[in-house]
């Protein structure tokens, strides 16, 4: 049943946020109860959706996720309390990028190896290639607490949805969750390959930057088709709508 107040659009925002949680644990992109996947409350500039603060992503449901404004107070009533300290990078993507209705951020292994190694994402595999020059780059300063660094980070993503924190993890944002999500699961594939090749101790091949910038143009042209606004369809929406359908034959309760 839908909360008290809670608009059909709400709703529908917080069962797709649940959703995306229960994916998330089921690929292992947690950190215990920490990292968050936040969006923006449909028709609101500044309120946002957000995991209760002590439950396992396994544990979160379109009912429990709290509501809280761009500096992470909570609106309304919540049995949970939230980790404001965790919304920081977030609250400073949703603020300077009015287009990020959803932004993600991970400590996954693959994520975290790559951002420490010096060159970064090499545009070495068939993931990696949708990334070309459409990736962002800021250098650790720390645990992100520090308003003039949520400065420098933002002004290091630019208009790009994608960003690799040094010596930290990942970071994905979109102007739907579905498309956020596409985008947080290609750039981990990507890590993950490329720490896979590496592994094997062989030289690696490395494509001409030309092919690399084709096919992320042909990425571009199949993303467009998902944005809000598009006449069809987009890949975003229809990888999105294939896991909620998974993730409601494992357990429905995220619905609820």
């Amino acid at each position: 049943m839908p909360l008290k107040n809670c608009s059909p659009e709400e709703w529908a925002a917080r069962q797709e946020l649940a959703c995306a949680y229960r994916l998330f644990d089921h690929y292992g992109w947690y950190e215990l109860i920490f990292n968050h996947i936040t969006v923006r409350v449909p028709g609101t500039e500044d309120q946002f959706l957000i995991n209760p603060f002590g439950l396992m992503y396994r544990e979160v449901k379109a009912s429990n996720l709290v509501k809280i404004d761009i500096d992470g107070n909570i609106i309304g009533d919540s049995a949970w309390p939230v980790n404001r300290a965790g919304f920081v990078v977030h609250s400073a993507v949703h603020a300077a990028r009015h287009d990020a209705h959803a932004v993600i951020h991970t400590h996954t292994t693959a994520g975290q190896a790559v951002s420490c190694q010096q060159q970064g994402l090499l545009m070495m595999s068939f993931h990696a290639m949708f990334f070309h020059e459409r990736l962002a780059y800021h250098d650790f300063e720390g645990i992100t607490v520090d308003n003039s660094e949520r400065e420098r980070m933002v002004a290091h993503m630019g208009q790009k949805n994608c960003m690799i924190l040094r010596n930290h993890g990942l970071l994905t944002c979109g102007p739907t969750l579905a498309h956020a999500f596409n985008l947080h699961y290609n750039l981990n594939r990507a890590c993950e390959v490329q720490l896979a090749a590496q592994s094997g101790g062989a030289a690696v091949v490395v494509p001409n930057p030309a092919i690399a910038a084709k096919s992320a143009a042909i990425w571009d042209r199949f993303e467009a088709m998902g944005k809000p606004g598009a006449e069809s369809k987009g890949q975003d929406e229809v990888i999105f709508e294939a896991m909620t359908r998974w993730m409601a034959g494992k357990d429905p309760s995220f619905l609820e």
